[in-house]
């Protein structure tokens, strides 16, 4: 195998990573979508992540459930600014797993456009490097 097929494995790993994370995204949105409960909820505070100059802001929720136990749990997608909805104090609704109820979604802040992203871009990269592989290997 000439070097020159080592570089192929940059946008495959690239493409099934996203893949993965944008396929993961959508199945734990279809999840919520079939069994999720709604809940009337309060964002109590910010977790915030820096990372390269950038600040993300991820909302925590906390919410008491069906079965009477309160949960408090940040969301997956953090933001780099927050609006006046999300703000600590303010009343937001969730969906939550009622077997898990870690798996939840904030209302109006979580984006199913950034998963459905990941599957499309991961899709393209992960198809197009095995056509390319395939048609190097056919036509030697």
């Amino acid at each position: 195998m000439e070097r020159e097929w080592l570089f192929s494995l940059i946008p495959l790993t690239i493409g099934m990573l996203s893949l993965g994370f944008g396929v993961y995204g959508l199945r734990q949105a279809a999840v919520l979508r079939r069994r999720g409960v709604t809940a009337e909820a309060r964002i109590v505070r910010h977790d915030v992540e820096r990372d390269d100059g950038i600040t993300h802001h991820h909302p925590v929720a906390a919410w008491t459930a069906r079965d009477g136990r309160t949960y408090e749990c940040s969301s997956r997608f953090g933001r780099g600014t927050v609006g006046s909805g999300f703000r600590v104090g303010a009343h937001v609704v969730v969906r939550y797993d009622p077997d898990n109820p870690h798996r939840f979604a904030i209302e109006g802040w979580d984006m199913k456009g950034l998963d459905q992203l990941f599957t499309v871009l991961g899709s393209i990269l992960t198809v197009g490097t095995v056509t390319v592989l395939l048609v190097r290997l056919l036509t030697l």
